[in-house]
């Protein structure tokens, strides 16, 4: 069975999504931009989701998390519960 590893940060608007995203790439650190602005718990390890095979997490998730480049920030990806830049960090098939 597939898995996967990785971090997210969660905002509530697209915009919020894609001014961090920008920082991430300029070279901020996705784990200290995820402390401080993520309103998910997740936001205090830095973003990280641990470890999940396809179904844990919403189909938005899935499709990224299970099709993406690793090591890149994705998004903003919007689900029932705002907008998320994804990173993957580990996946095996």
């Amino acid at each position: 069975m597939a898995t996967a590893k990785a971090r997210h940060i969660l905002v509530d608007t697209s915009e919020q999504c894609e001014a961090l995203k920008n920082e991430i790439i300029g070279g901020t650190d996705f784990a200290d931009v995820a402390r401080e602005h993520s309103t998910c718990p997740s936001g205090a390890q830095g973003g990280d989701l641990g470890e999940f095979g396809p179904g844990q997490m919403v189909k938005e998730f899935d499709e990224v998390v299970f099709s993406g480049a690793l090591n890149t920030v994705h998004g903003p990806v919007q689900t029932q519960f705002g907008y998320h830049l994804l990173e993957i960090t580990e996946r095996t098939d």
